[in-house]
C-alpha cells in the first residue's frame, strides 16, 4: 500500500511539474521577445512611439524595452555599442556608419520633416546671407551639420564665413536666450519650443526646401541572421502604427505629445510636417546617396572611405515580407 501510495504521489508531483512548466511556457509565450529599442524622444519617432503605446509589438510578440536619446547618432552608437538591438535614426549617422564599414542593416524608412532655422531677432537674419559672420549652432554628426552646408551653399557662403557651434538640440534655446549664439539648426520641436520661449526675441528664417532628415530604422547585421522573426515582427507593427496614425489623427498627437514631453497645443500645428510613412523608396535612397556625396565632397568621412554599396546595406526582404507594396526601391 505504501508502494501504491509513493507512486501515487510521485505521479501528482509529476503531473504538477509539467502544469508549472506550461504555465511557464505560457508566461513566457505572453510575455513576447525581448527587445531594446534605443529611440530618439522627438515627433521624428512617431511611428514607434505609437506602436509600443497601442500595443502593436506586444500583438506581434514583442517585449519592447526602450531607451530615449535627442538624437539618431545616440541611438545607432548604443546600437553599434552593443546596448541596444533596434536604433531610430537619421540618414547622418547611417551614412557614416556605413562608410566606416560598420555591418549595419538598414530596414525601413519611417518619416521625413525639414530641418529649420531660428534665429535671435536682435541678430538682424532676415536672409540667408545674413548668416555671413554669425556665430551658427548645430548638432555635429547629425543632418543638422548636412543641412547648415546646404545651407551655406545657397547663401554662396563658405564655411569661414560662420562661426559654428555644436550644441544638442537641448542647449540651443538657452544658448540663443544667452546671446552666445546667433542662430540654431535643427529638427522640431526644438524649433518650436525656441520660439515658445523666447516669443518677438527670435524669429524663424525661411529655408523650407534646403534639407529633409529622414528617420530610419536600423540594427546590426548580424541581428537581422540571429532575430529575423524579431525584425518582421517589429515592421509588422510599425506598419500597423503608421495605419492608426492615419486613421486617428488626434489621437497619434495625442499619444506622441505625451512621449515627447510636449504640450498637445504645441504639437497640433506641426503635425502636417512630419510625414509617416513606412517604406524603402527611391527617395530614401536618394537622400542616402545625397548625404555620402557630401561626406565625400566635404572629406567628412573615414580615411579611404568610399560610396556605399546601398544594397549590402539596405536588406529589403524583411519589409517585403510584411508590406510588399512599401518596397518600391530600384538600385
Amino acid at each position: 500500500m505504501r508502494a501504491a501510495l509513493s507512486h501515487e504521489m510521485r505521479r501528482w508531483a509529476l503531473l504538477i511539474l509539467a502544469g508549472a512548466c506550461a504555465l511557464a511556457s505560457t508566461i513566457a509565450a505572453q510575455a513576447g521577445e525581448r527587445i531594446h529599442l534605443a529611440q530618439n524622444q522627438s515627433p521624428i519617432s512617431g511611428v514607434s512611439i505609437v506602436a509600443l503605446r497601442n500595443g502593436f509589438f506586444a500583438k506581434n510578440g514583442l517585449d519592447v524595452e526602450v531607451s530615449n536619446f535627442t538624437t539618431g547618432k545616440q541611438c545607432l552608437d548604443t546600437v553599434m555599442g552593443g546596448a541596444a538591438d533596434i536604433a531610430t535614426t537619421a540618414e547622418a549617422p547611417t551614412t557614416a556608419a556605413a562608410m566606416a564599414g560598420q555591418k549595419i542593416a538598414f530596414l525601413a524608412r519611417t518619416e521625413y520633416s525639414y530641418i529649420k532655422t531660428l534665429t535671435a531677432a536682435a541678430a538682424g537674419i532676415g536672409k540667408f546671407g545674413d548668416l555671413k559672420g554669425k556665430r551658427v549652432a548645430y548638432t555635429a554628426g547629425t543632418g543638422g551639420e548636412v543641412y547648415t552646408m546646404q545651407l551655406l551653399r545657397a547663401a554662396n557662403l563658405g564655411k569661414d564665413d560662420v562661426i559654428f557651434v555644436n550644441l544638442r538640440p537641448q542647449d540651443m534655446v538657452a544658448a540663443l536666450s544667452s546671446g552666445s549664439i546667433d542662430a540654431y539648426n535643427t529638427w522640431e520641436p526644438h524649433i518650436t519650443n525656441g520660439l515658445k520661449a523666447l516669443g518677438n526675441k527670435a524669429k524663424l528664417l525661411d529655408t523650407k526646401g534646403i534639407y529633409a532628415e529622414t528617420f530610419n530604422i536600423v540594427v546590426m547585421q548580424d541581428y537581422l541572421q540571429r532575430k529575423p522573426e524579431v525584425v518582421t515582427g517589429f515592421l509588422k507593427a510599425l506598419v500597423e502604427a503608421e495605419a492608426w496614425i492615419k486613421a486617428n489623427r488626434d489621437g497619434a498627437i495625442k499619444l506622441v505629445a505625451e512621449f515627447a514631453n510636449m504640450p498637445v497645443g504645441d504639437l497640433t500645428p506641426l503635425w502636417n510636417e512630419f510625414i509617416f510613412q513606412v517604406a524603402l523608396d527611391d527617395k530614401t535612397l536618394d537622400v542616402l546617396n545625397a548625404h555620402a556625396n557630401w561626406r565625400l565632397a566635404t572629406g567628412n568621412h573615414p580615411p579611404g572611405a568610399v560610396m556605399p554599396d546601398w544594397r549590402t546595406v539596405i536588406f529589403t526582404a524583411p519589409l517585403r515580407s510584411v508590406a510588399p507594396e512599401k518596397v518600391t526601391l530600384s538600385f
